[in-house]
């Protein structure tokens, strides 16, 4: 009897697999017979359009008249029709054909369609990706398609703080400013941040990655340079240079265009002569050396250095003649004198693990390696060395009081040098923060180091080290905000879970992932539930789907799940009937989902941008309120739609601050803020949402890059923010399999809760109270170092900076 009972299991699970199999089968040849219709009737209609076309050149030809030929319109890359049954379609004619083609395929001509034509039953859109028809219903509640309209939404976006530093690949990026701000850099956003107030301000100029930091003798002008890149149209984005003002945040020049290749690799300002000059090395292969006078944005003198890696660039402390470059077995001397540059080498001698300085004057928090004096070949020599660091010494910082700290790789050590070089003081830097790449000069005793991992400590020989900026140390992805807690989640593929408080903007807890957890071909989601969070691994095996599942949504509840796939199928399924597949769609086109991060669906598919090859857009998230829809594309976009969003081709408000494809978007519980994540940048972006009043200015889509920032450059007046003590938030017990990253080291102190937030504006300047007088409205004052018109890089709707005030958005409750 078993035998027989297993033999009838066995034999009735294949049968239902052929089933399965089967229905697969007939559900993908009525996709690819609707597709071939499709194309027949398309075939058909260009030829008649060809014909008519020649019929009213003809004509236009016997009339002598300009006007006797209707242009066609314009081709879009991805279609998007609207059908009936096929027993009732219909053939349009003249102005209502658009003409479609969608580009990479065999023939554009096939993809040429009419305009929606909308039966009374079996009504759906259609839309093409890769060839590919995607059917739509459309909702009962929808009376005539041809009345739907897709407007930009009255709500905005703007930056509100930065989570992250990049510390892994970068040097000598972390200073403190007179203003008491750090600033470092992170993606495509110089963060300026104030650790005691517990604000940021964003200087948002960039396109993409920035890559090194100068701060000008006067602390207050810093250059920052970025790397190459490309728009979502192949434009390539040149390297450059931007001289800006910290306090106004208005850009003051932008340099370089055209004359870096790859991009800007380090840079220097002069200090002999307070600044003038700009030094710059490019990441090309010869890694080019450009002196500019930036005031005037004209090249001085240009050289190629060497093909090996250069590290720094710094200008001599009393020489203005003098510039030192160094990197990879070479340090190099160069003797600036007009429009040239002669090189002299500087000879090592026996390589040992050594610290070189220059004795006499040292440059103030100069990175590069440090030698003496000419000798009779033309070449430098050492004259003096010591003992510092076990392995490589990756930074020099000089203090007020004329002392020197150094940082160590492989020891992880700070050491402390008096003035004539011997050691007094040392510290260790834990290993769980990564090696030191930066250090700077704090205020009083203190100083600040940036780290391989992503952190920005601030620390004292005798209380240790204290952490203010951290954030992840690899590809980004996964997103989840708390349900009613103003508490979102993050996870990478560092394998960290991190738990942020969007009010504090601190980091409440982490956790390391068991990595058997994180297989390839594993679908990693988390989520909250309640007082605990969940995190699910597992293979998605709803069987219907011919490729991966990318997204899926459920049904208030819980009885539907609607799911797209990575070949751009949209299937639904009825979980309390064992999870089946919902055969006939129609049924489903009434059902009002609970969420909304499908990317395919008849509600959210006018966000598909044009030219589209279907995976462009990486997530796609609705607000609790139903007004808008917020999209990470691949383009280092955020964007922010109406919803519903039922048109192709719908228009959005478009926001710059990532450098990397954006891999998530999710709002939080209130809708107030809106969270996003970067992947190779491994930033989180938190924007505030606000509302357009009618007292604002153009809309940020009309604003150039470079008016923007020059607009937004009047500096504010800080609002006084009466103390709220913090209150912590409930801890939130977390599975036992789940091993905690790092241990708390018992040398360093407890951190002190932080300080209330004041509200800030994206480009860093807080909202004014009523007693805070209005910015002026004065243009910036013209002079020789303004910016010209000619340097806006992106005349465009994708900065983040918008010159309006908007007032905070308030979901209704």
């Amino acid at each position: 009897m078993k035998r027989v009972d297993g033999h009838d299991s066995i034999s009735a699970a294949s049968t239902s697999d052929v089933q399965d199999r089967l229905s697969s089968l007939e559900l993908r040849v009525q996709q690819q017979e609707d597709e071939l219709t499709v194309m027949k009737a398309a075939l058909a209609d260009v030829l008649r359009r060809l014909a008519q076309s020649e019929d009213a050149a003809a004509a236009a030809k016997k009339q002598q008249s300009s006007k006797g030929q209707t242009p066609l319109r314009e081709a879009y890359s991805m279609s998007c029709i609207a059908n009936g049954s096929s027993s009732v379609r219909k053939s349009h004619r003249d102005s209502s054909t658009v003409s479609i083609a969608k580009k990479g395929t065999l023939s554009s001509a096939a993809k040429r369609h009419r305009d929606p034509v909308i039966s009374q039953e079996g009504e759906y859109i259609k839309m093409f990706m890769r060839g590919r028809p995607i059917t739509m219903f459309i909702p009962s509640d929808v009376e005539n398609y041809d009345d739907v309209r897709t407007e930009l939404p009255p709500e905005r976006l703007k930056l509100e703080w930065v989570y992250g530093y990049r510390g892994r690949d970068c040097r000598a990026n972390v200073y403190l400013l007179p203003t008491g701000e750090i600033v470092y850099f992170i993606a495509s956003v110089v963060v300026l941040f104030n650790y005691e107030e517990r604000t940021q301000r964003h200087y948002l100029g960039h396109t993409d990655c920035v890559k090194c930091l100068a701060v000008h003798p006067d602390k207050i002008r810093i250059a920052t340079g970025q790397i190459a890149g490309v728009d979502k149209d192949g434009r390539p984005l040149q390297p450059h240079v931007r001289v800006w003002d910290s306090v106004s945040l208005s850009t003051l020049q932008i340099i370089g265009l055209g004359t870096f290749e790859r991009g800007v690799g380090s840079l220097a300002f002069s200090k002999a002569d307070s600044g003038i000059h700009l030094s710059v090395i490019d990441d090309s292969n010869e890694h080019m050396l450009t002196v500019w006078d930036w005031q005037k944005k004209s090249k001085i003198a240009e050289i190629k250095t060497t093909n090996e890696v250069v590290l720094a660039v710094e200008f001599h402390p009393t020489d203005a003649n003098t510039i030192v470059t160094c990197g990879k077995s070479h340090i190099f001397f160069w003797t600036w004198s007009g429009s040239s540059l002669a090189r002299k080498q500087g000879i090592f001698g026996v390589r040992t693990h050594t610290l070189i300085f220059l004795m006499g004057n040292l440059k103030d928090g100069s990175p590069s390696v440090l030698l003496t004096h000419p000798i009779p070949t033309g070449a430098f020599q050492i004259t003096r060395q010591i003992k510092a660091h076990d392995g490589s010494v990756f930074t020099l910082c000089q203090m007020r009081n004329g002392t020197l700290l150094t940082g160590g790789g492989k020891d992880h050590k700070i050491i402390l040098w008096d003035h004539d070089l011997n050691p007094e003081r040392d510290i260790e830097v834990p290993d769980q923060y990564g090696t030191i790449r930066a250090v700077a000069e704090g205020k009083g005793e203190q100083f600040l180091v940036g780290t391989s991992r992503n952190f920005i400590l601030r620390g004292t020989f005798n209380d240790g080290f204290q952490v203010e900026v951290q954030g992840h140390t690899d590809e980004l992805w996964g997103l989840a905000a708390h349900p009613f807690k103003d508490l979102f989640l993050t996870c990478a593929q560092d394998r960290q879970v991190c738990l942020w408080n969007s009010v504090y903007h601190t980091l409440e807890w982490t956790r390391l992932l068991d990595v058997r957890l994180l297989q390839t071909h594993i679908c990693i989601h988390i989520m909250f539930s309640f007082s605990f969070f969940i995190v699910k691994s597992f293979n998605l095996r709803l069987q219907g789907h011919s490729s991966y599942i990318t997204h899926l949504d459920w049904s208030p509840d819980n009885k539907f799940i609607m799911s797209n796939s990575g070949d751009y199928e949209i299937l639904y399924w009825d979980i309390p009937n064992g999870c089946k597949l919902i055969r006939n769609r129609s049924e489903c086109k009434d059902i009002d989902w609970a969420t909304y991060t499908c990317v395919l669906g008849f509600h959210v598919f006018g966000v598909w941008p044009e030219g589209s090859d279907g995976t462009d857009i990486n997530a796609l998230v609705r607000s609790h309120n139903r007004k808008v829809i917020a999209l990470a594309d691949d383009f280092c976009k955020v964007h922010l739609f109406q919803y519903p969003c039922s048109r192709p081709k719908a228009p959005s408000h478009k926001y710059s601050a990532h450098s990397s494809h954006v891999t998530n978007v999710s709002f939080m519980h209130s809708d107030s803020n809106l969270i996003s994540t970067g992947g190779k940048d491994m930033s989180i972006m938190q924007w505030r949402l606000v509302e357009k009043t009618s007292s604002l200015v153009h809309s940020d889509s009309s604003l150039g890059l470079g008016d923007s920032l020059l607009h937004n450059s009047t500096p504010r007046t800080l609002a006084s923010v009466p103390s709220v003590p913090h209150t912590p938030t409930e801890p939130m017990p977390v599975p036992a399999s789940l091993p905690i990253s790092s241990q708390p080291n018992t040398n360093t102190p407890p951190l002190t809760p932080p300080e209330p937030l004041h509200t800030v504006t994206p480009n860093g300047q807080q909202d004014g109270s009523p007693e805070t007088p209005p910015p002026s409205d004065e243009a910036t004052p013209t002079s020789d170092s303004t910016l010209s018109p000619k340097d806006s890089l992106e005349p465009s709707d994708d900065t983040a900076t918008p010159s309006d005030e908007g007032t905070t958005f308030n979901p209704p409750l």
